[in-house]
C-alpha cells in the first residue's frame, strides 16, 4: 500500500508562532550551523522562519527531514526530552529560540493544545510515511522514492546538492549501489542529471527496476 505525506497543519502552525513570537529571540544561523534542544542549561523550543533547516538523528547523522517553510521544532522535547535529534542549519537561517518552560505557559494561557496536539500528529505521521520510504523496503524503491521527494524541491536548492548526497544523507545504501540504480536509470531515459550528478528531471519511474 502506498503512503500519502501527511498534510501540514498550516494554521495550527501559525497559531503556535503568533503566541511564541513574544516571547523569542531572535537568531542567525550560519550554514551547517547545529543546534541542541538547550541554551543555558534550559529547554528550548525553535521557530524556523527562512532559509533551510534540517532534523537530524543524533546517533549517526541520518537526515530525517529538511524544511523550507515556517515550521515549529522542540514540541516532543518539551514533554519527553529524549535529545535523540539535532537540528543543523543547511544555508543562511533565521530562527527564533523560545525557552520551552515559558513556551508551555503560554500554550496553557491561550488554549492552544488542541494546536500542539495537530502539529504533534503531523509530525508522528510524517515519521511513519518516511518509515515506509525506506524501512525494509529494496533499494530501488527507496531510490525511486527519494528522486521523485527530490525533484519537487525549488531548483535552486537541487543544483546545491547532488542526488548521490541527498540519498545518502537520509538512508544507509552505500554509495555504489546508489550509483549503479541512477546509472541504470540514466541509461533508460528515466531520470536526467547533469555533470556532477545535479538532478534535471525524473520521468515515469516503472514500479521495480
Amino acid at each position: 500500500m502506498h503512503i500519502l505525506p501527511p498534510v501540514r497543519p498550516e494554521r495550527s502552525i501559525e497559531r503556535l508562532t503568533a503566541v511564541l513570537e513574544p516571547i523569542a529571540e531572535k537568531v542567525k544561523l550560519a550554514p551547517r550551523k547545529r543546534i541542541t534542544w538547550k541554551h543555558k542549561g534550559r529547554q528550548q523550543m525553535y521557530l524556523f522562519q527562512e532559509g533551510e533547516l534540517s532534523l537530524l538523528r543524533a546517533s549517526d547523522g541520518l537526515l530525517l527531514v529538511s524544511v523550507f517553510e515556517p515550521h515549529l521544532f522542540g514540541i516532543a522535547e518539551m514533554i519527553q526530552p529524549t535529545q535523540g535529534h539535532i537540528l543543523r542549519a543547511e544555508r543562511e537561517s533565521l530562527i527564533l529560540r523560545a525557552d520551552a518552560d515559558e513556551a508551555a505557559a503560554r500554550f496553557r494561557e491561550q488554549g492552544v493544545w488542541e494546536d500542539v496536539a495537530a502539529l504533534l500528529s503531523y509530525h508522528t505521521a510524517y515519521l511513519i510515511y518516511r518509515d515506509a520510504q525506506v524501512v525494509q523496503q529494496r533499494t530501488y524503491s527507496v531510490i525511486r522514492s527519494y528522486l521523485q521527494e527530490m525533484i519537487l524541491l525549488p531548483d535552486e536548492v537541487r543544483m546545491r546538492i547532488t542526488i548521490l548526497e541527498y540519498i545518502q544523507d537520509r538512508t544507509l545504501l552505500s554509495r555504489s549501489s546508489i550509483l549503479n540504480v541512477l546509472s541504470a536509470l540514466k541509461q533508460g531515459k528515466y531520470i536526467a542529471f547533469k555533470r556532477g550528478g545535479y538532478l534535471l528531471e525524473v520521468g515515469h519511474l516503472p514500479e521495480s527496476f
